[in-house]
């Protein structure tokens, strides 16, 4: 494939006219107290402190970086991408203390995912030339140099660190297919084949400790969560509390086992770093344990408010008993004769301390005790109440189907469905349910909803099963045993007020991040057989894009509008339509992913039916769909990004006609929170600003504040 350069033609360098300057990063609490600092972190001169902190805290490399490398000649492999490696020689002639390091300079980063990229697209043979591959490198570190791009999270931590660096380690149990057979292989390093995928989803079956059971689900996803990723599982498969065992018992149920994945969860820091594990939990609306999973968060955040409200009643009543109990009066302990021990004990009642404490206190104030200590809880997220309580560490959604929609409609009774022989649990009102999901939801912001319906009949491999579940924030969403890697670009990046949106420049991004993450497939390790096939198998991308909210503002065009809604359906359209383009080109050279064959039929459907919606087409025109898309307004919509909608889908369904896609998904539109930060972006995702002054509380301790720049 020819690679053109747009960004740095006539440049020597992808950094010429960018000045790197050293910066000091430095996150702190709100009482002052520091959290991370990096002295020296050279970076380019106009991102701003929130950027620096990001890269510096989240992203550089902190130990095991040689201070000096040698390349490792392959055949085949030009010498300027040769991988490299610890210089054994020259680094024994250091001192000890100065052999080995973190990252400190930007460039490093950018160096070492783009040459992995490029490296592994090598490999691939997606390159007409060298010269290709050179302009694919020089163009990547561009656009990351310039805050144009950012993959997601587990690429900064993982990619290139064994092909800058040297740097590997023990195997973790992860899996490739070798390209070269075909076949599942065990990793035997960790770090040669990085895992750079963000979003997986994962199957688990009604078995407890089998392979692709409970507890072998606990396994892949803490393999997952060590390298920084998260997954979705959908749990429906499990029985329901009271379902009976082959031995002759009773099951404990789903609601006993998400505790411990729970627990689980929250114990692993993601990515080794200071980010948070990410789960999504699913389940089927028809599960017999429906309503415990609907109510759970709202109980154990009524568990925070109770142990905060009740330690502190707690605390003043048993301190003003003792308080009361003060003096040298031999009387002092009968309420009868010590009025104020008597409204100490009135109140302390009223307030419902237990009886216990009350009687504790009397006794220690008999020992001539005159206070009582008590540890001070608060509703922060990230303090002891909450790690007392389940249901902190995972999203959770309820997957709704037309069927059960249609009865909340009809206000008709929806049938409960046991998993062991999928005979009816028991009945209540479908309107009953809907009303339980929408108070948890206002209580709690759990759970979310997932229309199983819809999902599916935009399916693009339906041959090969139903889509059942999400990655942790839904922006993924496909097969079980799955994984999906992210890309974002950054929509200001592409905006100039003299003139307007650089739509040549969108799109040659478009093409050249579809190339990344379909390189980023061919070079992961996964943390399953089962993952590692279909990975290989169906080779599924997530580019999306980010800071639509601020290009909008600076549009002049308000978020909420008909011609906002249009501008968003424009660049979304050509996003998806550009990046199905790449695949096609990329399967025209390369070939097809290998589950295309099974699925053409269904894919091209799905294909046509986008085209539609890009061109707003009649609903009688749609193919297999339930519910009417909503398309692109035409009259609302900019001419020039209409034209451009039009054109990306139109070239989609002819190359993949011709072709086939060498993917079987290529774009999602995620929530870009890290990532987002270190491009500079005022807003994140496809979302609207809604504060000009922020401030965010940083998982690993530390608040930064963020003020919109545009």
């Amino acid at each position: 494939m020819r690679v053109t350069r747009r960004f740095t033609s006539g440049r020597s360098s992808p950094y010429d006219g960018l000045t790197f300057v050293s910066r000091r990063s430095e996150i702190r609490n709100p009482d002052g107290s520091i959290v991370f600092e990096l002295a020296d972190a050279q970076v380019p001169d106009g991102w701003s402190q929130v950027a620096v902190d990001i890269i510096a805290q989240k992203y550089f490399r902190k130990a095991g970086v040689p201070a000096v490398t040698r390349a490792v000649q392959e055949d085949g492999v030009p010498a300027w991408l040769s991988r490299r490696e610890a210089d054994v020689e020259a680094l024994a002639a250091l001192p000890a203390a100065q052999r080995f390091g973190g990252e400190r300079d930007a460039r490093q980063v950018f160096d070492r995912l783009c040459g992995c990229w490029t490296w592994w697209a090598w490999k691939e043979g997606m390159f007409d030339g060298e010269s290709d591959a050179a302009a694919f490198y020089d163009e990547l570190r561009y656009m990351m140099a310039h805050q144009m791009v950012a993959p997601n999270s587990p690429q900064w931590f993982n990619t290139g660190l064994h092909w800058a660096y040297g740097i590997d380690g023990p195997a973790q149990g992860h899996h490739f297919v070798d390209p070269a057979t075909g076949e599942v292989v065990r990793s035997l390093s960790s770090y040669a084949r990085p895992q750079p995928h963000a979003c997986f989803i994962q199957s688990v079956s009604d078995d407890l400790v089998n392979d692709g059971g409970i507890m072998d689900l606990w396994t892949r996803e803490a393999r997952l969560f060590k390298y920084g990723s998260g997954t979705g599982t959908n749990y429906s498969a499990l029985r329901a509390e009271g379902e009976r065992l082959s031995g002759g018992g009773r099951s404990s149920g789903l609601m006993s086992f998400l505790r411990i994945g729970d627990r689980a969860t929250g114990a692993i820091k993601s990515g080794g770093t200071t980010r948070r594990a990410a789960k999504m939990v699913c389940l089927d609306v028809d599960h017999p344990d429906i309503e415990a999973f609907i109510s759970w968060k709202v109980e154990e955040e009524q568990k925070v408010a109770a142990m905060v409200t009740g330690m502190r009643a707690t605390s003043t009543a048993v301190n003003r008993i003792l308080a009361a109990c003060a003096g040298t009066d031999p009387l002092r302990y009968e309420p009868r004769h010590n009025e104020a021990l008597r409204l100490a004990l009135v109140d302390a009642r009223r307030a419902g301390v237990q009886d216990a404490y009350i009687v504790r206190a009397m006794q220690y104030a008999r020992q001539g005790y005159t206070s009582m200590e008590f540890p001070e809880l608060t509703t922060d997220w990230d303090a002891e109440a909450y790690g007392t309580v389940s249901g902190q560490n995972s999203n959770n959604s309820v997957r709704l189907t037309n069927a059960f929609m249609e009865a909340v409609q009809r206000n008709e009774p929806w049938d409960l469905v046991r998993r062991t022989d999928g005979k009816v649990a028991r009945q209540l009102p479908a309107a009953d349910l809907w009303e339980q999901i929408g108070y948890a939801a206002w209580a709690s912001a759990d759970p979310g909803l997932q229309f199983d319906t819809t999902i599916n009949e935009w399916h693009t491999c339906p041959a090969d099963g139903r889509i059942n579940a999400s990655n942790p924030c839904s922006e993924y969403m496909f097969l079980d045993d799955t994984a999906c890697n992210l890309a974002s670009l950054n929509l200001m990046q592409f905006w100039t007020d003299r003139a307007g949106f650089d739509m040549d420049g969108y799109r040659h991004a478009i093409h050249l991040w579809t190339m990344v993450l379909e390189a980023s497939v061919e070079m992961a390790q996964f943390p399953s057989p089962a993952i590692a096939r279909r990975s290989y198998d169906y080779r599924t991308l997530g580019l999306g894009y980010a800071n639509l909210g601020a290009l909008l503002m600076v549009m002049g065009v308000p978020y909420d509008s008909d011609r906002g809604r249009a501008i968003c359906g424009c660049l979304s359209a050509v996003l998806t339509g550009e990046a199905y383009v790449a695949s096609a080109d990329m399967a025209a050279a390369l070939g097809p992913f290998p589950r295309f064959a099974a699925n053409r039929e269904s894919m091209l459907r799905v294909i046509r039916n986008h085209r539609r919606a890009a061109h707003d087409a009649s609903p009688r025109e749609y193919e297999g769909l339930s519910i009417r898309p909503v398309g692109v307004r035409q009259s609302d919509a900019p001419a020039d990004m209409l034209r451009a909608a039009h054109e990306a889908w139109d070239r989609a369904l002819a190359a993949g006609e011709a072709h086939g896609y060498r993917n079987a998904q290529v774009s999602v539109i995620a929530p870009t929170g890290t990532i987002g930060l270190v491009m500079d972006c005022d807003t994140t995702g496809i979302e609207p600003d809604f504060a000009l002054v922020k401030f965010k509380k940083l998982a690993g301790g530390g608040y930064f504040k963020i003020i919109n720049q545009s």
